[in-house]
């Protein structure tokens, strides 16, 4: 008998004229609160006999539609969801949710429909819909003597290459430092160091004439990196 009385129930509430209260300033659309329904549905649960009572857990929210005569339910389920409304406190923000479930439980039961796209659009002007441009095929650039490359006729960098990108002197000096310490960690064998070395000997080089205390340092972590094996 549930399933009769619901769908009673429903025939019921469409016969009303619900007024939407709610109203989103950001889509500029106008949307039903929960009380612009609910006191209707508990009016006509009471007159046709049913009972509907909404629960939740860590995972669902649940409305359980009962018939009051002979005891049969219909259950209607929602996966719940977090809500992070701003500067609200964790119980602010499950009291949202709760009542976002309610409403939507609510609406799913009693099929209560809402036309979202269509109330935020119907008044705008029907929009033009352009022909696709055909996009002209590009001519192949030919390669000049003191091009940079693009990077499909480059060939890839070797293993434990370091790249750093930054202007200022100390500031790349100490990249480079950190740089060469996350190499040498991920280091397997001693000849991993030596390829580190190796591949990256212009940027040593470099600090070596800019800054000797570093390439000092530099030196002494490769030093440790070798006795490791």
């Amino acid at each position: 008998m549930v399933h009769k009385k619901l769908m009673a129930a429903r025939i019921r509430l469409q016969g009303t004229k619900l007024k939407k209260s709610g109203w989103n300033d950001f889509s500029k659309y106008h949307y039903f609160e929960l009380g612009d329904f609910l006191p209707e549905i508990q009016n006509i649960f009471h007159d046709i006999g049913l009972c509907g009572v909404v629960s939740y857990d860590a995972n669902y929210a649940t409305l359980s539609i009962t018939d009051t005569d002979d005891g049969t339910v219909i259950v209607i389920a929602s996966p719940m969801a977090a809500a992070q409304l701003k500067g609200a406190h964790p119980i602010q923000n499950l009291g949202a949710v709760e009542t976002y479930q309610r409403r939507y439980l609510w609406m799913t039961a009693m099929e209560i429909v809402e036309h979202d796209a269509i109330d935020s659009s119907s008044h705008d002007a029907p929009r033009k819909v352009e022909e696709p441009k055909a996009i002209p095929k590009a001519e192949p650039k030919k390669y000049v003597k003191g091009d940079k490359l693009p990077p499909e006729w480059v060939e890839p960098n070797p293993p434990w290459t370091i790249e750093i990108d930054a202007e200022h002197p100390a500031q790349w000096s100490q990249l480079l430092v950190d740089a060469t310490k996350l190499n040498l960690d991920m280091a397997k064998t001693e000849d991993d160091v030596k390829d580190m070395y190796k591949v990256n000997r212009q940027h040593y080089d470099k600090v070596k004439a800019a800054s000797p205390d570093i390439h000092a340092e530099i030196m002494d972590l490769f030093k440790e990196a070798k006795g490791k094996f």
